[in-house]
Formats: C-alpha cells, sequence, structure tokens
C-alpha cells in the first residue's frame, strides 16, 4: 500500500518536467539522425547510436508516465522549428537545426559536439531545477528517472569532451 501511495505522487512540476523533457529528448534524435550521413568518425556514430537508443526509450517512458498517471501526452515531435532555445535549457534553435543539417565532415563533427553538449548540459539544468521544488520527483519512477538521466547525461558530455578521443578533438 505504501508502494501505491508513493506511486500516486506527483506534482504539476513533474507532469511539465516529463512533457517538456519529451520535446527535448526528441531534438537530441533529430540531431542524432544526422550523423551517419555527415561524419566520418565511427566514434560520433557511436555516440549517435547511443543517443538514438537511450533517448527514444526514455521518451517512451516519459510518455507511459503521463498516460498512466491520466496527464496528456505530447507528441515528441511537436516542438520541431519552434524556436524553444530561451524556454527551456540546451535547446538548439531552429536555425542552428538547420545549419546542422547542411554540414559534412569536421564542420558538422564541431557543431553537432556543441549543440549536444550545451543539450545534455540543459537537460542536468532541467533535472536539477525540477528536484530543488518542494515536492517534486516524488514519485520513486519519476526520481529513479531523473538520476539515470543526469548519470547518463553526463557520461555522455565525458565522452564527448574526452581529449583523449578523436571525437572530442574535433571540438577544438
Amino acid at each position: 500500500q505504501a508502494v501505491k501511495l508513493a506511486d500516486a505522487r506527483y506534482t504539476v512540476d513533474d507532469v511539465v518536467f516529463m512533457r517538456d523533457m519529451i520535446h527535448h529528448h526528441d531534438q537530441a534524435v533529430q540531431m542524432a539522425e544526422l550523423v551517419k550521413d555527415r561524419t566520418n568518425l565511427p566514434e560520433l556514430v557511436a555516440v549517435a547510436g547511443r543517443i538514438n537508443a537511450s533517448q527514444a526509450d526514455e521518451i517512451a517512458f516519459m510518455q507511459t508516465w503521463l498516460r498512466e498517471r491520466g496527464e496528456a501526452v505530447p507528441d515528441a515531435s511537436a516542438h520541431r522549428g519552434m524556436d524553444m532555445k530561451g524556454t527551456m535549457a540546451g535547446m538548439a534553435s531552429p536555425a542552428d537545426m538547420a545549419r546542422l543539417a547542411t554540414l559534412k565532415g569536421t564542420d558538422f563533427d564541431r557543431l553537432f559536439l556543441t549543440l549536444m553538449i550545451a543539450h545534455h548540459d540543459g537537460a542536468l539544468k532541467m533535472v536539477d531545477a525540477l528536484v530543488k521544488k518542494e515536492g517534486s520527483a516524488y514519485d520513486p519512477l519519476l526520481f529513479q528517472f531523473t538520476s539515470d538521466v543526469k548519470t547518463e547525461q553526463k557520461a555522455e558530455i565525458d565522452r564527448m569532451t574526452d581529449p583523449d578521443t578523436r571525437v572530442a578533438r574535433n571540438l577544438a
């Protein structure tokens, strides 16, 4: 019974976070989908593959979490073409996304890494902002999710900025 009560406890801030994070993750998937036709770095293709897999799974989790609580579930791609850069941490602008889609080789790699690192850092800021709000992230599933997001996003940033990799050398 205690688990049932804990599962039922969530806030409006939790719902807003989940809805926003669905759009946030979708943009990461959108960026990662551009990689294979625009880079020569197998390491960057591997980064994009991890992003596609993890973010798509997490989008499905967030949609299910909302649905199970009777909350409206946004279409993950509804944000595309909208400028959410000023309203959601780490979001690339439509101009940034359009420019990324025109580049190849090192120019693509550099902009992709710059945007994705900022994007992942934005997700960390979104999680930190949520957990600072009174009563938020108490739902055990949401708490575990926010912990996983922090761990995964930090690890991905570390992989993209590791000076011992060819990926990070393209940032220079």
